[in-house]
């Protein structure tokens, strides 16, 4: 077990009741749930791998790949949606070269679709990390992230 691991699992007695805080602070540790991680949180508590993954996939909040260093949430709401939020997500999986849910190979881009996040008067929108990129034309998709030769 990595010392990471270990610095998380020391806060915890170990019990099945901490699974959910002890997998948040793996996410945060690492950015994703790494499957040997997740291995050594079932160990800890004593409950079966089986049971850690069923915690895991039930919550939304938890992810099983890394992010890349630019996390894009393109928003998919009814705002988004009539102004070509789908044009854009497509774009965007065409210029990175990437689906949504993955991450490019170099881990700079990752993508993803959100229901709303809020900017409705900026439709369509993304969030790149935490900014907001605003009406967005999949035309543009190269130029607003560009990628590493």
């Amino acid at each position: 077990m990595d010392e990471e691991l270990n610095r998380i699992f020391a806060g915890y007695n170990g019990h099945k009741s901490e699974i959910i805080p002890i997998l948040q602070d793996i996410q945060d540790a690492y950015g994703y749930l790494p499957e040997d991680a997740l291995e050594e949180a079932a160990r800890f508590t004593g409950v079966s791998r089986t049971h850690v993954y069923g915690v895991a996939t039930f919550y939304a909040q938890f992810r099983f790949k890394p992010r890349g260093r630019k996390h894009i949430m393109v928003c998919t709401g009814t705002a988004c949606h009539v102004s070509g939020a789908e044009q854009v997500l497509d774009a965007l999986e065409r210029h990175l070269g990437i689906e949504e849910g993955d991450v490019t190979d170099d881990m700079e881009y990752s993508l993803e679709s959100v229901g709303c996040i809020g900017c409705c008067s900026l439709a369509p929108c993304a969030m790149v990390n935490d900014e907001v990129v605003s009406r967005i034309k999949p035309s543009r998709a190269g130029k607003i992230f560009p990628k590493k030769s």
